[in-house]
């Protein structure tokens, strides 16, 4: 214990002794989640910009060098909350996520001020009645934070999450998606994906092998449609590559501002 407190002790005179960069603004850590020993959630009070449902921003924090240290996430909370929510991996030679996991309540962290990102609701055609949000890891974040966007359920007949992992334990925020299937009912479709081991309730396999044989319309009981179906792929860069080489063997288009289609995507790292 004493150990940590003298690395946090040292990396909170780093943020006073750097220069603070104009597009970072300074907050503070309220409370964390631990999911698993690398996979975590923080809460963070911090005066950001207002963002739109499924936007990011970034997370930083100085280094040694006189410089900063910063990477995108996405929030995961509704964009009315006052408290920013984001869900984070470790990765043990990274040269960011193992700080920010040894962050714990009271700690400073620096937040980008300005939100980005266009996996946006005013993004989606309107023509488009099913949402189908496809992710991996801690890429569920985005959608969480669409899910808990009222908009959303009021603009679309059914919303279906998918969200693949390793491991069982890695399926995270299940109190808050069981309070979706409560609240929504017929109109949200959960569908779990878990590769690692055998779950009963959870597909095995990966996304594009699962969307291409039919097997997530029918574990969901949503037929894919070429007028109302539009998909969000969030994930690690060969599911989305991969996903989206099967939607448009499947006839579906990459969507643009000039040209309306049916999928956009979004690498998570």
């Amino acid at each position: 214990m004493l150990i940590i407190f003298h690395i946090l002790n040292f990396w909170r005179n780093l943020m006073l002794d750097n220069p603070l960069p104009h597009s970072l603004i300074e907050g503070t850590v309220i409370d964390r989640i631990d999911w698993t020993e690398q996979l975590f959630s923080l809460k963070v009070k911090a005066k950001m910009h207002p963002f739109k449902a499924g936007q990011f921003t970034k997370l930083a924090l100085p280094t040694a060098t006189g410089g900063w240290s910063r990477r995108a996430y996405s929030m995961v909370n509704a964009p009315n909350d006052e408290i920013l929510e984001f869900l984070l991996v470790t990765v043990p030679e990274g040269g960011l996520s193992p700080r920010l996991d040894a962050l714990q309540p009271g700690d400073l962290i620096y937040v980008g001020e300005e939100p980005t990102g266009f996996m946006t609701l005013e993004e989606i055609p309107e023509t488009a009645s099913d949402l189908w949000m496809l992710s991996t890891g801690t890429a569920i974040g985005p959608f969480l934070s669409l899910l808990a966007d009222p908009s959303t359920k009021k603009r679309f007949e059914r919303l279906v999450l998918v969200h693949a992992v390793r491991h069982e334990a890695d399926l995270v925020y299940q109190d808050r998606i069981k309070a979706l299937q409560a609240d929504l009912g017929p109109q949200f479709h959960y569908v779990p994906i878990v590769s690692g081991e055998a779950v009963p309730y959870a597909l095995t396999g990966r996304i594009p092998a699962l969307l291409s044989a039919g097997t997530l319309a029918q574990f969901s009981s949503v037929e894919l449609d070429l007028l109302k179906s539009f998909f969000l792929i969030c994930g690690n860069p060969e599911m989305v590559r991969d996903t989206r080489e099967v939607l448009q063997n499947m006839g579906y288009q990459k969507h643009l501002r000039r040209k309306h289609g049916q999928f956009s995507s979004e690498n998570y790292w």
